[in-house]
């Protein structure tokens, strides 16, 4: 194991479901996200990467969980790198014009998730810790690097786009190091973070239905597209269900889902609205 991942031990099964904790508000979307997954039926490993911008505290609900966890460092980056990518020059070059990030979310950051490539795994899926899962979802386990849902929540143009915020990967050290000769070379500039840099290393990506990382967005944008049934990752981009923020009231029944996984409790999806 590279010295830059320190485990609290050994993985317990071959598979699992990685998370990144990089702050307080992070680890309370992953204990809603391992209640979200215990509930559905799984018994692979729930494995957390957490920087040490996460206190203590914060991780206890996540060890009382039976997750895994991993404290990591920071990817190796250069100075001008990091300059490129701190909230305010990437915020500026390549506004958010859509929704609102919250101001604990820090771009940079995003990058630590490459680090799942040097798990001791033979296959994972990585589930940002803004997700929940309504139904088991084993079956990605099993699929091929690397396999995403697009980016869709506006309009049909953004499936030529993938979301980063679900996906297979099977971790290999040699991929950790071919990706950050690639990742930080002179003048690079990943426009969203992670997610730009995943659909340029993996440009033949293999597509997951939208109903395995369905946005939060489609609720208001696209509501012909959202089925209950179907449905089974909820992702919270932009605005987080933890918070108060200005859709809080349009994203009610979305909210309430997530309340109900932060409790440890399963919502009746049959008594929601519809869009």
């Amino acid at each position: 194991m590279n010295l830059a991942l320190r485990p609290e031990g050994p993985a317990r099964s071959a598979s699992g479901y990685v998370t990144l904790v990089t702050n307080d508000d992070f680890a309370l979307g992953a204990k809603a996200l391992g209640h979200s997954l215990r509930l559905s039926g799984t018994t692979a490993d729930f494995c957390v990467l957490y920087t040490g911008g996460v206190s203590t505290e914060a991780l206890t609900p996540l060890r009382a969980l039976g997750a895994r966890l991993i404290e990591t460092d920071l990817l190796p980056t250069s100075d001008a790198f990091n300059a490129a990518h701190t909230r305010e020059a990437l915020h500026g070059a390549a506004p958010f014009t859509r929704g609102e990030k919250p101001k604990f979310h820090t771009p940079l950051d995003n990058f630590v998730k490459l680090r799942l490539w040097q798990l001791d795994y033979e296959s994972v899926v990585f589930l940002d810790a803004d997700t929940v899962v309504l139904k088991n979802i084993d079956r990605l386990l099993a699929y091929p690097e690397f396999s995403a849902a697009p980016n869709v929540y506006e309009n049909l143009v953004d499936f030529r786009r993938m979301n980063s915020g679900v996906f297979s990967a099977r971790p290999d050290p040699a991929t950790f190091d071919a990706m950050l000769a690639r990742l930080d070379t002179e003048g690079a500039f990943w426009r969203r973070t992670d997610q730009t840099f995943l659909q340029d290393f993996f440009p033949d990506w293999h597509g997951l239905p939208v109903f395995d990382n369905m946005l939060q967005y489609v609720w208001m944008n696209l509501p012909d597209l959202w089925d209950w049934d179907s449905i089974r990752v909820l992702h919270f981009q932009y605005e987080k269900p933890w918070q108060d923020h200005a859709k809080a009231d349009r994203l009610r029944p979305l909210i309430e889902v997530w309340q109900g996984f932060a409790e440890g409790r399963t919502p009746d999806l049959d008594t929601l609205p519809r869009p």
